[in-house]
């Protein structure tokens, strides 16, 4: 059966559907440069098959159950979800299926979250920020068993005008290969995190933003030595998909409304930015690069791995070129604190080499590129001509040489750094 395709043309004003429902049942197109409204709650059905191209005002529910998106290869396509006249409440954004909208303006002024997100939605163009939160409220679908509430930029969306007014609170997925800056906020608070461009355009990252959550912290407390103080009010959640290659710089903002004040004694000299490592279960310093104007900390390399972030003050004394720490303890008994010897951010420089010797200069312990692929110093001694190969090495005191090629914009250097490390070997 050949399609009809229903256009309506207005030439001054909006006509709007007012009725208890609006449903579509079947095709329905809004043709560029044309404009609709419904006041009523809008349903498409699974039978419809919904294009805008033009401008539609949601001032009601809207649910999609069917097929609502954009001609392909369209630029045009804008939906204004707001309260019409003196009405007031939430407005819910629900359905079983996926929704694509292009250009997407928020305006709706009830306090508390304005906007409750069940749906999957798409943004190919700009989402408006322009008042009103959005709770992203994730479940399991329990017709298609699938996760649902999930808000999706893809590549090449952005936002705009996001602030304490207006953001998106809970999980916000980001795809493709352009830099992005992710509208989040929590309990009425704007935290924006941001990320410099991926590799791929299938590159697939989601960012969340929590504040004051103690429990969070209570579980979360071993810290590296390099550390001082943790920004215990807040944290992010950045995370990238299975398959995306490559890594990104990482950009958080401090607040002088949320942000722990004992850290913003002074931001330019040792704040930083620090992540959870789920493995070692400790937190450890991803390095930071401060904008004071801006409020703002970038990691000066890419991250060494994903998960929680927050911001920290660490101690500059021991820190090295290139954000490098080296600790001068290792206790490999399992209880996740220095179970071998650590070295902060040494992944970011592949041409290293780490030696430890013990007290009679002679060489227990070799390695290239450290901690790679699982090789770090445990307590046993390994690498090429060393003594006693694979022999369990007693506690004392050791020697370490580490050595890293460091570039930056004066050139390239090797850095080479000697110390004595003691080892509690049970």
């Amino acid at each position: 059966m050949k399609k009809k395709n229903i256009g309506l043309i207005v030439l001054s004003a909006v006509p709007f559907v007012a009725s208890a429902q609006t449903v579509n049942e079947g095709i329905f197109s809004v043709m560029p440069g044309t404009e609709m409204g419904t006041v009523a709650e809008f349903i498409n059905v699974e039978s419809g098959d919904f294009t805008n191209d033009g401008t539609v005002y949601f001032f009601n529910n809207f649910r999609n159950d069917g097929i609502y998106s954009i001609s392909k290869n369209a630029k045009t396509g804008k939906v204004i979800f707001s309260r019409h006249e003196e009405e007031s409440g939430v407005q819910t954004i629900s359905g079983n299926s996926f929704t694509e909208f292009y250009d997407v303006v928020l305006n709706n002024p009830q306090k508390s979250g304005a906007f409750d997100l069940k749906a999957n939605v798409d943004i190919l163009g700009t989402m408006d920020f322009q008042d009103g939160i959005v709770k992203i409220d994730s479940t399991i679908n329990p017709k298609t068993g699938l996760s649902q509430g999930m808000l999706t930029f893809q590549k090449g969306a952005k936002s705009i005008n996001a602030s304490d007014r207006s953001f998106a609170d809970g999980e916000i997925e980001k795809i493709g290969n352009d830099a992005f800056m992710f509208p989040q906020g929590h309990k009425g608070n704007f935290r924006y995190a941001k990320i410099s461009a991926p590799k791929s355009d299938k590159s697939t990252y989601v960012s969340r933003y929590i504040y004051d959550d103690k429990q969070f912290f209570e579980a979360h407390k071993n810290k590296t030595g390099v550390i001082e103080i943790i920004n215990t009010n807040e944290f992010w959640l950045v995370d990238k998909g299975n398959n995306t290659e490559g890594d990104v710089l990482l950009t958080l903002s401090w607040s002088d409304k949320t942000t722990l004040k004992d850290v913003l004694g002074n931001p330019e000299k040792n704040l930083h930015i620090i992540r959870w490592d789920e493995y070692n279960q400790i937190w450890v310093d991803e390095g930071g690069v401060v904008d004071v104007e801006n409020k703002e900390v970038t990691t000066a390399t890419t991250v060494n791995g994903y998960g929680f972030f927050t911001l920290a003050t660490v101690k500059n004394d021991i820190i090295n070129k290139g954000d490098v720490v080296i600790y001068n303890a290792v206790s490999p008994n399992g209880d996740g604190k220095n179970d071998y010897f650590i070295i902060d951010n040494i992944t970011r420089y592949p041409n290293n080499k780490v030696q430890i010797f013990n007290r009679w200069g002679a060489k227990v312990y070799e390695t290239s590129n450290y901690d790679s692929n699982g090789n770090v110093f445990k307590g046993y001694s390994e690498g090429s001509g060393t003594v006693n190969k694979n022999a369990k090495l007693p506690t004392g005191t050791y020697y370490y040489v580490v050595m890293y090629e460091y570039t930056d914009s004066k050139g390239t250097e090797m850095i080479k750094r000697t110390g004595y490390l003691h080892l509690e070997n049970e």
